[in-house]
């Protein structure tokens, strides 16, 4: 669906939930507009959800919101975040890929980046003790997949001789002032070599070089969690967790009904964190045994 001039996707059932398509670097310029059109057009849509823009952080619209989050690292200069923004471990993990022969460079859109991402996508099954869904990705999933957003976005990709072991897209909004790490991820067999730290030292200066003022990196925890490795990692490399309005416009009255009842939250949204460390644990043992690992792969 396309709206403004934007794509949307709508999600749910019981309650059909309507989103930016990369709505962590595109935003509605009048989200009246987005609302009136929503209302008038034939698909079911019961409500209409949209982040708002940093560095705006206070409620600037009319409609029901509940608060998210973004990992957020201002960017200023490279040096300043290299020197001031980051602790002494991501600072020496960057140096060593770099003497451990891993050189990274942007790659643009095109076979080599397709052909490496599967490399990447296809290591191992599991990841973060789950079951990794783009495991078994062919050529033309890959294509599709990262070759949204193509002109807004930048291919950074970290090389270990010819062979593509991790690689970083960062897309940027309209405004060009704000950018977000849509996909990051190296090979785990890599892990030693430090590339996503030296993907994510250049993500920053090619930040600064473009006079991007905000580098987001998905969220800095999801749901109930209060923290992991992965937000670990973020804030050692200088984000920051910052909570942003999510609003829920109503587009028909189930949507309003909806709403207040709290049936826009996934479960993983509302489950107990206690009960929530419990399944994620058992998930990860059940993987582990599944596909015959005896680590986690992350």
């Amino acid at each position: 669906m396309n709206i403004c001039g934007k794509d949307i996707k709508v999600h749910g059932r019981l309650v059909r939930i309507a989103r930016l398509d990369g709505e962590k670097y595109t935003f509605p310029g009048s989200p009246e507009e987005f609302v009136l059109r929503l209302r008038n057009c034939r698909a079911r849509v019961d409500i209409f959800t949209f982040l708002q823009k940093l560095p705006d952080t206070s409620p600037k619209y009319p409609y029901p919101f509940e608060l998210d989050n973004f990992a957020v690292l201002p960017v200023t200069t490279f040096e300043n975040w290299w020197n001031n923004q980051i602790r002494s471990y991501p600072r020496n993990r960057a140096r060593q890929a770099g003497k451990r022969g891993v050189v990274i460079r942007e790659i643009p859109y095109g076979e080599e980046l397709i052909r490496g991402i599967c490399g990447v996508y296809n290591e191992t099954p599991m990841r973060q003790g789950k079951r990794f869904p783009h495991y078994g990705m062919t050529l033309e999933r890959a294509r599709q997949y990262a070759g949204t957003f193509l002109d807004c976005s930048v291919y950074l990709g970290a090389f270990l001789d010819k062979e593509l072991i991790g690689f970083i897209k960062m897309s940027i909004d309209e405004s060009g002032t704000q950018a977000a790490l849509v996909h990051v991820l190296s090979m785990a067999q890599h892990k030693d070599k430090a590339p996503t730290n030296a993907l994510i030292a250049e993500a920053v200066r090619e930040c600064a070089k473009r006079n991007i003022s905000y580098l987001v990196y998905e969220n800095f925890t999801y749901g109930n969690k209060t923290g992991d490795s992965l937000s670990h990692f973020k804030e050692v490399n200088g984000f920051q967790r910052v909570s942003i309005p999510r609003y829920y416009a109503p587009i028909t009255p189930w949507g309003a009904v909806a709403f207040r009842l709290g049936l826009h939250r996934r479960l993983a949204e509302v489950m107990p964190e206690s009960v929530a460390a419990k399944l994620r644990e058992l998930r990860s043992r059940w993987y582990q045994r599944r596909f015959n690992l005896k680590t986690e792969h992350s």
